[in-house]
């Protein structure tokens, strides 16, 4: 082999091993560096206390979570963390905001949830600040999905039964809000790739059957409502090509894959204790599945909806993020 060709090859080995799976351990209060590809974890960094959820720019090299804090102690503050140097690069003190929770990355500016202030805040990471935050109005505003242009936020609002919906179109001068009653105990929540749907999950509640709301973002309305023997599901995501969408309930410990066009179940998967936490990668192979109560991670082959592997990362694992190089 000549040198040329080795030299290639050794390239394109070390760019296939460059990704990383992030991994906020809530009660260890540290973020785990896993290696995807061996399913090992690589190292480990503290956060601030109680650190719910994580986030990756675009560009994967910045990180940030959100230190949610505990039942006693709000969190008032973010983790900002160098993906590559797998270090802590500094925290950031939030400006009068708490209980930050839900997080989406775009770009190197960061969509953030704080529960505790009824709000929504955009954390800019290149110039270290707060650039914008917008009001919901709405109780447990708890996670969030941005259009890619970043023209509209939606949030999950546990406690108001509502999606708040913040039009961007004319900010920061003028900010659109409308609340969208959907099912009850709305939290897992995320938009089809092509944004022509929007689907929330509620929670059983009592003799009540868990629902799911279909909201049309060209009307911000609910035009379909999906039953569905779920009992609290935590996390909902499309894969990449928009075909199915995945739940995890910790209630059931299951996993379960719809089919995003007639909303049937077509697969349940029996998963380690509390599933919670899910990410799938952007090529749509696998699936990875935090499982809180077991304190592991695991990844599902999503060509045969089967359990592939595990990882233990800590103590209370629960949000994911995908730093991809």
């Amino acid at each position: 082999m000549n040198r040329t060709l080795a030299s290639i090859l050794l390239l394109l080995s070390c760019s296939a091993t460059a990704d990383t799976l992030l991994v906020v351990n809530k009660r260890d209060a540290t973020l785990a560096l896993v290696d995807p590809a061996t399913m090992k974890v690589t190292g480990k960094i503290a956060t601030g206390e109680g650190p719910h959820e994580v986030a990756v720019s675009d560009d994967g090299k910045i990180a940030v979570v959100g230190n949610y804090g505990t039942r006693q102690n709000p969190g008032t503050s973010l983790t900002v963390i160098d993906v590559g140097a797998k270090r802590e690069v500094r925290r950031f003190a939030l400006p009068g905001l708490s209980r930050p929770h839900g997080i989406q990355a775009v770009g190197s500016r960061f969509y953030i949830t704080t529960e505790g202030s009824l709000a929504v805040a955009r954390y800019d990471a290149a110039a270290d600040r707060i650039d914008w935050i917008g009001g919901t109005g709405q109780d447990v505003t708890h996670m969030l999905v941005v259009t890619r242009d970043e023209k509209k936020i939606y949030t999950s609002n546990i406690g108001s039964n509502s999606v708040s919906v913040l039009d961007l179109t004319n900010a920061p001068g003028d900010v659109g809000l409308k609340q969208i009653v959907v099912a009850r105990g709305p939290e897992g929540i995320d938009l089809a790739p092509d944004g022509s749907a929007l689907w929330v999950a509620g929670v059983a509640r009592r003799n009540e059957e868990a629902r799911i709301s279909v909201i049309d973002p060209k009307t911000d309305s609910v035009v379909r409502t999906i039953s569905t023997t779920t009992k609290l599901a935590n996390r909902l995501k499309f894969t990449p090509d928009g075909t199915r969408v995945v739940i995890s309930d910790p209630g059931t410990n299951e996993v379960s894959i719809f089919d995003a066009a007639t909303g049937n179940v077509i697969k349940k998967i029996p998963t380690a204790e509390g599933p919670s936490g899910i990410l799938i990668t952007p090529d749509g192979k696998r699936l990875f599945v935090a499982c809180t109560y077991a304190g592991k991670v695991q990844v599902i082959d999503t060509a045969t909806w089967s359990i592939a592997g595990e990882v233990a990362t800590g103590t209370e694992p629960d949000g994911l993020a995908y730093a991809r190089k």
